[in-house]
C-alpha cells in the first residue's frame, strides 16, 4: 500500500505522537530508508519507531549511508582532505569546526571563499559576502594553523560583469576583483593547487561546488575538482564521499557518479552527522 505524501498533514512535521500511532497501525514492521530526512524529528521518520520496539530496521540505503559516513568520520585513512564549497560560510561553520579536528587538508572554494578573501583584506567586487562572518573566517584560519591543518583558499578567480552564462569573463588573482564584477568560479591556478592536494589524498569528503556549475561557462572549476576526486579514487585507491545536495547534482551533471566511492543522498542529514549531531531518524532505530 502506498500512502499519500505525509507532509500534506501538518502533524507529520510537528512530530505528532497520535498521528505516528495511527501510522504504526498500518504495519507490523518499521523500516526507515530515508536518509535525506534522518535529521528531522518528524512523525514518520522518528516518532513512529517507538511503536515498533522490536521490529524496526534501517533500509539498505540508510545502512549504506551510515557505514560510509562513519568511514570518513571515524576511520579515515590519511591524508584526509575535505573540500568545502557552496554559497555560504554560515551553512558550513559547524562542519568546518568539526573537520578541523580530523582533516589534514581543508580546501575552501565556491561563494564562501569570497568572505574569507574580504576578511583577509581583499577586494571582492559584488561577489557573495557574509560581512558579519568575516571575523569568524579569520578565526578559522588561525584555528587551522594552530591545529596543523593545511587550509587552502583560492589564489585566482573567474569573474563576470553580471550573473549570466553569457556575461563578459575575466580571470584575476583572489582579492583583486574590480568594483562592478563578481567571482563565479575558481581560476586555473587554483584548479592546479586544489587538484594536487586532492590527488595525493587517501580519504576525500566533498561538499559544495566551486562555482556556479549550473552555468556551463562557470562550471570549469567544479568539473576539474570532480575529475581530481575521480582520479584519486582510481589511481590512489582513495575513499571518496560526495556529500549530497549540489555536490551530488554536479557529479550527476558530469556523469561521474559511478567513478567515486559513494554519493550521499542526504545533504543536510550528512552535514549534521559529520558535525557530530545525533540524527533523530537514526537514534529512533538504534535506541
Amino acid at each position: 500500500m502506498l500512502l499519500e505524501n505525509l507532509r500534506f498533514y501538518k502533524e507529520e512535521e510537528k512530530g505528532d505522537r497520535d498521528f505516528a500511532e495511527k501510522l504504526a497501525q498500518l504495519g507490523n514492521v518499521y523500516v526507515n530508508d530515508a536518509f535525506g530526512t534522518a535529521h528531522r524529528a518528524h512523525a514518520s521518520t522518528a516518532i513512529v519507531a517507538e511503536f515498533f520496539p522490536k521490529d524496526k530496521y534501517f533500509g539498505y540505503l540508510m545502512a549504506e549511508e551510515l557505514k560510509n559516513a562513519e568511514k570518513v568520520n571515524e576511520g579515515a585513512d590519511k591524508p584526509f582532505t575535505a573540500i568545502m564549497g557552496g554559497a555560504k560560510v554560515s551553512d558550513k561553520i559547524l562542519l568546518i569546526e568539526s573537520l578541523l579536528e580530523k582533516v589534514d587538508n581543508l580546501i575552501i572554494g565556491g561563494g564562501m571563499a569570497y568572505t574569507f578573501a574580504k576578511a583577509q583584506g581583499g577586494e571582492i567586487g559584488t561577489s557573495l559576502l557574509e560581512e558579519d562572518l568575516m571575523p569568524l573566517c579569520l578565526e578559522l584560519v588561525e584555528k587551522a594553523k594552530h591545529k596543523g591543518v593545511n587550509l587552502i583558499l583560492p589564489i585566482d578567480t573567474v569573474i563576470a560583469d553580471k550573473f549570466d552564462n553569457n556575461a563578459q569573463k575575466d580571470t584575476v588573482d583572489s582579492g583583486q576583483i574590480p568594483a562592478e564584477w563578481m567571482g563565479l568560479d575558481i581560476g586555473p591556478k587554483t584548479v592546479v593547487l586544489f587538484t594536487e592536494t586532492i590527488r595525493n589524498s587517501k580519504t576525500l569528503l566533498w561538499n559544495g561546488p566551486m562555482g556556479v556549475f549550473e552555468m556551463d561557462n562557470f562550471a570549469v572549476g567544479t568539473r576539474a575538482i570532480a575529475d581530481a576526486v575521480v582520479a584519486a579514487t582510481k589511481e590512489n585507491n582513495a575513499f571518496s564521499l560526495i556529500g549530497g545536495g549540489d555536490s551530488a547534482a554536479a557529479i550527476a551533471k558530469f556523469g561521474l557518479e559511478d567513478q567515486v566511492s559513494f554519493v550521499s543522498t542526504g545533504g543536510g542529514a550528512l552535514l549534521e552527522y559529520m558535525e557530530g549531531k545525533e540524527l533523530p531518524g537514526v537514534k529512533a532505530i538504534n535506541s
